[in-house]
């Protein structure tokens, strides 16, 4: 062990560094009402598990209750600003911190932590609590009964470092500022994409034409514009030193990031084949993905799904923006049975095309260069959790100090 360190309950951490249990350094831990609240349609926030996220509150599907039911719960569980949120079913151990400006309540799914500040810092806390080490003693205290649990005695007990306060919040500091850079990434990739909706709407329609290009779009059927053929069958021949990749549904909605491999091919896709899933979950969101082969004879086209050739006179990029998701596909999905896309329902596929194939590729080419800065701030949003993932590692058990 290195000088200076010992070992402790949390592991190594520095010798000038405590070890408190998450109560001690509390002024109180509680979790939501017991009784079922009178639900409304708008009024102040009721939040449950399934609103605690890591880092943040999701609102998007949440519950709400008038002024007399938040009165009566506010003072068993109101959070205030800086309270640490913590998921207490569902997925299990979630953790937040409560915003400024930000009044709700609590359901008996998620659990209250109000810190005293005099002892602790709660950002550096809900930092700790997030971390690999925690986790693990939240996941060996659930209660593993019909639905898993977990109650506030284990939460009372969670053993968390201490350093001194000032320490405490040089490292909630830092780690608060990676996540202000997610958080701008987020953004920015949510703004990206709404950028490229509009550019499909407007350059996929006709609506609006690149300079040089005029004369009218036609309305075409897919067997117009492409050869159709459906994939084989290839589960019994997946091996992982196959040197075929396996096209299945997965491998599309994942842009070819979870992959198969298969040691024979019936189905061969050549480069600029266009590969789409025909079937799906009812309310799924692969049905109608699209992938396009970048090499002959090394995708093993699987069942439920088809390849697609384009014709000379059409652009295989356009028509997989085209065709990725299209409307008329998703209309099959009823919501509530597997969906299938047969054979006759691709015969009769409309397709809005540009009169020349030059104008396909221009519109093509647009939209690739909006998909390529994506993938840009993607990466890099990626690579700044991981580095964020390290800087928790080194700075919440004290291998790495900030002077």
């Amino acid at each position: 062990m290195k000088p200076g360190y010992k070992q402790t309950e949390v592991g190594v951490i520095p010798e000038k560094w405590e070890v408190r249990h998450l109560v001690d350094v509390s002024r109180k831990i509680t979790d939501g009402d017991h009784v079922t609240p009178r639900r409304e349609s708008h009024g102040y926030y009721l939040l449950s598990a399934r609103n605690v996220l890591n880092g943040r509150i999701d609102v998007s599907d949440v519950d709400y209750v008038g002024v007399a039911e938040y009165q009566r719960m506010k003072q068993r569980c109101g959070p205030e600003s800086g309270d640490i949120l913590i998921s207490c079913s569902g997925t299990i151990g979630r953790v937040t911190i409560v915003p400024s400006d930000f009044e709700c309540v609590l359901v008996r799914s998620a659990a209250l932590a109000k810190i005293d500040r005099e002892l602790a810092d709660s950002v550096f806390l809900h930092f700790w609590l997030q971390g690999s080490k925690a986790q693990r003693q939240i996941a060996s205290s659930v209660n593993q009964g019909a639905q898993p649990n977990l109650f506030l005695n284990h939460i009372e007990r969670l053993a968390c470092p201490h350093p001194p306060l000032p320490e405490q919040r040089a490292i909630a500091t830092a780690l608060s500022d990676v996540d202000g850079l997610l958080g701008a990434l987020d953004r920015l990739i949510a703004k990206k994409r709404d950028l490229k909706q509009a550019a499909m709407q407007q350059l996929l329609t006709g609506q609006t034409r690149l300079p040089g290009f005029k004369g009218e779009w036609v309305v075409k059927t897919l067997p117009d514009v492409c050869r159709f053929r459906g994939g084989k069958a290839h589960e019994q021949y997946i091996a992982d030193h196959g040197r075929f990749v396996c096209v299945n549904s997965k491998f599309i909605s994942t842009e070819g990031k979870v992959r198969k491999y298969a040691t024979d091919n019936f189905c061969s896709a050549k480069a600029k084949d266009i590969l789409m899933v025909m079937s799906d979950l009812p309310n799924g969101k692969a049905l109608a993905k699209t992938f396009i082969a970048d090499h002959d004879d090394l995708y093993a086209v699987n069942q439920r799904v088809c390849a697609l050739t384009p014709f000379v006179d059409y652009c295989a990029e356009f028509l997989a923006y085209v065709l990725d998701r299209n409307p008329y596909f998703l209309k099959f999905d009823d919501g509530v049975s597997q969906t299938h896309l047969l054979n006759r329902v691709f015969q009769k596929c409309p397709v809005f095309v540009p009169p020349s194939k030059a104008e396909q590729t221009a519109i093509a080419a647009v939209l690739s260069e909006i998909d390529a800065e994506l993938t840009g701030l993607e990466q890099r949003r990626e690579k700044t959790r991981a580095l964020k993932q390290g800087m928790m590692q080194e700075l919440l058990t004290g291998r790495a100090r900030l002077v």
